[in-house]
C-alpha cells in the first residue's frame, strides 16, 4: 500500500470513528471507567472520623503521632489496546474482514480515551508480540496507532492470547483499562488472565464471522488454514468432520466467555455484520 492510499484509509477511519467517539462513546467510556483508580496523594495527621485502616504506621512511629495516607481519584487513565493480528483475522464473508472491524473498534476506543485526555498504548500480537507502542496522549499518536493497525504485517499467523497477557503484566505496571480485541481462537490463557485482571480492568471483545460457526457441506474441498498457512484436503461431506469442527469452535468460544467472566473481566461478542456500536454501548451501560 503506497503512502497516499494509506493516508486516505487512515483519514477515512478517523472520520468514521471520531464521530462515534465524539458523540456516543466518550460519555459512556467516561462514566464506565473514570475514577476507578485511586492514587496516593499525601500523608497528614489523623483527624477524628478518619478510617483507621488508612493509618500509615511507619510515619506514625516516626512522629509518635497518628498519621493517615490520603488517596485521591485518578483523573488520568491509561488505555491499552491489545489487538490480535494473526492469520484468522483476515477471514471475512460479508464484504468485510474481521481485521477491518477490529481496526474500527480499536480506533473508536482510542479516540474515546483521547476525549478524556487519557494515554493510549498498543500491543499487536499473534503467538508473539509483533509490536508494542507505549502509552502516550494526542491525536498524532492515535493516528500512528491506526496506521499500524491498517498496514502492519505480522511475522507469525498463529495466536497466543496468554503470551500477550504475560507481556501486558510485564510492561504495564500502573493500572490500565485494557481492551483485548480478537476472535479468541486460542487456548490456555486462564492463568495469565487471572494475574493480569488483578491489576487491570480488562475487557475481551470477540469479533467473529457467522460463516466460521459451521462448516458447510461442499464435499471434498482444499482449505487453507489461516493460522498455519497449510492447505489441507477436507471432506466437508462427512457429518463427523463437520460436527468435530463445530465442537472445536464452540469449545474455544465457551472457554473465552467462561474464562473472562470467571476472572471478573468484561465480555463483548460482536459479529462482523452486526453493529459493534450497539454492542459496545450496551456493554458500557451495563457496567
Amino acid at each position: 500500500m503506497d503512502t497516499k492510499e494509506l493516508l486516505k484509509k487512515v483519514r477515512k477511519i478517523e472520520i468514521k470513528t471520531r464521530r462515534l467517539s465524539d458523540h456516543i462513546f466518550s460519555g459512556e467510556y467516561h462514566t464506565s471507567f473514570k475514577g476507578r483508580g485511586m492514587t496516593f496523594s499525601e500523608v497528614r495527621q489523623y483527624q477524628y472520623g478518619d478510617d483507621i485502616r488508612a493509618i500509615d504506621w511507619n510515619v506514625t512511629a516516626r512522629y509518635n503521632e497518628a498519621h493517615v495516607k490520603v488517596f485521591e481519584e485518578e483523573r488520568e487513565l491509561t488505555m491499552m489496546l491489545m489487538v490480535d493480528i494473526s492469520g484468522s483475522e483476515s477471514f471475512g464473508s460479508k464484504n468485510q474482514f474481521k481485521k477491518d472491524i477490529v481496526t474500527e473498534i480499536a480506533a473508536t476506543m482510542a479516540f474515546s480515551a483521547t476525549q478524556n485526555n487519557d494515554k493510549i498504548g498498543l500491543i499487536l500480537f499473534s503467538d508473539e508480540i509483533e509490536l508494542y507502542i507505549p502509552p502516550k496522549k494526542g491525536r498524532s499518536h492515535v493516528l500512528r496507532i491506526i496506521r499500524e493497525l491498517i498496514e502492519f504485517q505480522p511475522k507469525s499467523r498463529k495466536t497466543d492470547v496468554a503470551q500477550a497477557l504475560k507481556f501486558l503484566s510485564g510492561t504495564q505496571k500502573k493500572k490500565a483499562i485494557v481492551f483485548v480485541i480478537s476472535d479468541f481462537m486460542s487456548e490456555d490463557y486462564e492463568q495469565t488472565l487471572k494475574i493480569a485482571s488483578k491489576k487491570h480492568d480488562i475487557t475481551g471483545i470477540r469479533v467473529y464471522d457467522i460463516r466460521e460457526e459451521k462448516m458447510p457441506n461442499l464435499g471434498m474441498v482444499s482449505m487453507l488454514d489461516a493460522e498455519t498457512g497449510e492447505i489441507e484436503l477436507i471432506n466437508t461431506g462427512s457429518k463427523s468432520v463437520r460436527m468435530n469442527y463445530e465442537k472445536q469452535y464452540n469449545d474455544k468460544v465457551n472457554y473465552f466467555k467462561e474464562t473472562f467472566s470467571k476472572s471478573g473481566s468484561g465480555v463483548v461478542n460482536t459479529r462482523v455484520d452486526e453493529s459493534y456500536v450497539t454492542k459496545l454501548l450496551g456493554y458500557f451501560k451495563s457496567r
